[in-house]
C-alpha cells in the first residue's frame, strides 16, 4: 500500500445535474468529463475514458476513432450511473472491476486493496535479491534448480503472489490473508493467469498458519498445517502490510478511507505494529539466506529499520527509494 504524502480532506462535491443521455461517443465523453470536473474528481479525463471503455466494451483507440458512433440509451444510462458513482468517491478500479499490476490484469473488488504501481518496486527488489536463485535452472550445468518456497503475507488481490509465481516457475507460493473474501479474489486471479496450482491460499493472521508447519507437507490448499516440525523452509517472504496509523484515518483521501478494506489499511495506533509481528514470524520461517521484503509506510523507514537492528540474525538490511525519492521498500537477509 502507498498513498500520497500530502493527505487532505476533500470537500463534499457540488450537486451534479446530468444532461439528457448522450447519443454518441463524443457526447458521452464530454458529459462524463463535465460531471467529474464539477465533482472535483482528480484525473477526471482518464476516469471518464476508463468508465466509457468499460460501458461500451471497447478500448481507448476505438473510442477516439469512433467519436460519432451512436450510443444506445441503455449503454448511456449505464455509463452515466458509473459516472455518478465515481463522483461520490468510488474508485474507478472497483467500478470496472480490474487493475493492472506487473503487466498482468487483476480482478479487484471492495474486498481487496487496489494494487498500486509503487508496489511493483517490491517485486523488483525481491527478484533482484533472489539473483540466480530466481532462475529455474543452474546456468553452469543446465540442471533444474531446487524448488523455491515463497510466502506473500496479506495477499489481498493476490497481485504479489501471482506475479511472483508468474516470474518464478520453480516456486511454490503460500498466500495468506485474514479475509476469506480477499482470498477468493486472489484465487480467481491465480486461475486467470494459470498459476493457481502452485499457490496455496491460507486464511490466517500474517504467517500464523505456517508458524509450526513444514510448508512442503501442505498438500491441501485449505488444510490446517500439522505442528511440531522444523519450519525454516522459506527462501523469500514478501508483504505489503497494513501500515497506516489508525489515528490518521481522517486524513486519507475519501476514495481510500471510505471504500478500501480497513483491515488492509490500518496497522495499529502508530502504523508500525504489524511490522514488529511480521519480522518476528518471518525470522522463524526463513531458511539461511532467506529474504524478507517489505513495503514501507509513509515516514516509517527508520522505525522499521530499527526493528531489524534490535533483532539478532538479520544482515544486508537496505532501503530502496521509489522514483519520487521516497523510501518504499526494505529488504533484509537472515543469517542462521
Amino acid at each position: 500500500m502507498r498513498f500520497s504524502c500530502r493527505h487532505f480532506k476533500l470537500a463534499v462535491p457540488p450537486t451534479i445535474v446530468a444532461n439528457s443521455n448522450p447519443t454518441n461517443v463524443l457526447a458521452a465523453l464530454k458529459e462524463g468529463m463535465a460531471q467529474l470536473r464539477v465533482a472535483q474528481i482528480p484525473a477526471h479525463t482518464l476516469a471518464t475514458e476508463l468508465l466509457l471503455m468499460h460501458a461500451l466494451g471497447r478500448d481507448r483507440a476505438w473510442i477516439y476513432s469512433h467519436a460519432e458512433e451512436s450510443v444506445d440509451p441503455a449503454t448511456a444510462e449505464r455509463f452515466l450511473a458509473l459516472i455518478a458513482r465515481r463522483a461520490t468517491g468510488e474508485p474507478v478500479q472497483y467500478l470496472i472491476g480490474k487493475q493492472e499490476f506487473w503487466g498482468l490484469e487483476f480482478e479487484v473488488t471492495p474486498a481487496v486493496l487496489i494494487p498500486r504501481p509503487e508496489t511493483e518496486h517490491l517485486m523488483e527488489v525481491a527478484l533482484a535479491r533472489l539473483g540466480e536463485r530466481g532462475i529455474k535452472i543452474h546456468m553452469d550445468t543446465g540442471a533444474p534448480r531446487e524448488k523455491l518456497q515463497v510466502a506473500d503475507v496479506g495477499t489481498g488481490s493476490g497481485c504479489l503472489a501471482v506475479a511472483l509465481a508468474w516470474e518464478l516457475p520453480h516456486a511454490e507460493v503460500f498466500a495468506t490473508d485474514i479475509s476469506a473474501p480477499a482470498l477468493e479474489v486472489a484465487r480467481r486471479n491465480a486461475a486467470r493467469h494459470g498459476v493457481v496450482e502452485r499457490i496455496h491460499f491460507l486464511q490466517c493472521d500474517l504467517l500464523s498458519s505456517l508458524a509450526y508447519a513444514d510448508p512442503s507437507n501442505l498438500g491441501a490448499r485449505h488444510s490446517v498445517p500439522a505442528s511440531g516440525q522444523d519450519v525454516s523452509h522459506f527462501d523469500l517472504i514478501v508483504s505489503n502490510p497494513p501500515y497506516i496509523a489508525r489515528n490518521d484515518a481522517a486524513l486519507l483521501e475519501r476514495e481510500v478511507r471510505d471504500h478500501e478494506p480497513h483491515s488492509a489499511l490500518f496497522g495499529g495506533p502508530t502504523g508500525i505494529e504489524m511490522y514488529q509481528r511480521l519480522i518476528d514470524q518471518a525470522r522463524d520461517l526463513l531458511r539461511d539466506r532467506g529474504i524478507l521484503v517489505l513495503e514501507l509506510g509513509f515516514d516509517s523507514a527508520e522505525h522499521v529499520r530499527k526493528l531489524f537492528d534490535a533483532r539478532h540474525g538479520w544482515t544486508n538490511v537496505a532501503i530502496t527509494m521509489d522514483l519520487a525519492g521516497i523510501p518504499r521498500v526494505l529488504a533484509a537477509e537472515l543469517a542462521r
